[in-house]
């Protein structure tokens, strides 16, 4: 069994409509509420983001294929990517922050088309602040735990520009409505 932990951003269409289906096809453990965020990155011309975490764990899946899922799902989102704005606005995006092995063990990888863990997530209060609300023990592999990594001065700055909206899934496995 794998586990997964996935942060997801929309800032393009139907924002909550594009991460629910993104949820249904996970078949998550946990999902937090949604946060509003600005842009990152330094492309600021943009509508701001619903961010969430989500973590999901299956029996079959590997790394490679938590990564295929999460490429299929933005594919069917529509989403298109532009080389010349790596972050710029998107109908969907989803990434894999960390994946782990049924021991609990991290999965790390430096091939640049799965880095795992996520190589920036430790920056990224969008990122960090959703999954340590699922989970306040969550630790990213070779960084630190989660609750520390908030701790830094421009994590935390990010971190109290977020703002929660609400849930978007229940405990019972469904969409909320806002």
């Amino acid at each position: 069994m794998s586990r997964v932990v996935f942060s997801m951003g929309s800032n393009l269409g139907d924002r909550e409509a594009a991460l629910t289906t993104a949820i249904e096809a996970v078949g998550p453990e946990a999902v937090s509420e949604v946060y509003e965020t600005t842009p990152w990155g330094g492309d600021d011309e943009q509508p701001a983001y619903y961010n969430i975490a989500v973590i999901a764990a299956d029996p079959e899946k590997r790394a490679e294929d938590w990564l295929a899922l999460g490429q299929r799902l933005e594919a069917e989102a529509g989403r298109v990517r532009d080389p010349e704005r790596p972050y710029g606005p998107r109908t969907l995006d989803v990434d894999l922050v960390a994946v782990y092995e049924d021991d609990g063990t991290p999965v790390l990888s430096d091939d640049p088309r799965l880095t795992l863990p996520h190589p920036l997530a430790h920056l990224r209060a969008f990122v960090l602040v959703p999954w340590f609300a699922i989970d306040r023990d969550a630790e990213l592999p070779g960084k630190g735990r989660v609750r520390d990594l908030l701790r830094d001065e421009s994590v935390a700055a990010d971190a109290r520009a977020l703002r929660r909206l609400h849930p978007i899934w229940s405990e019972h496995g469904e969409a909320c409505e806002p």
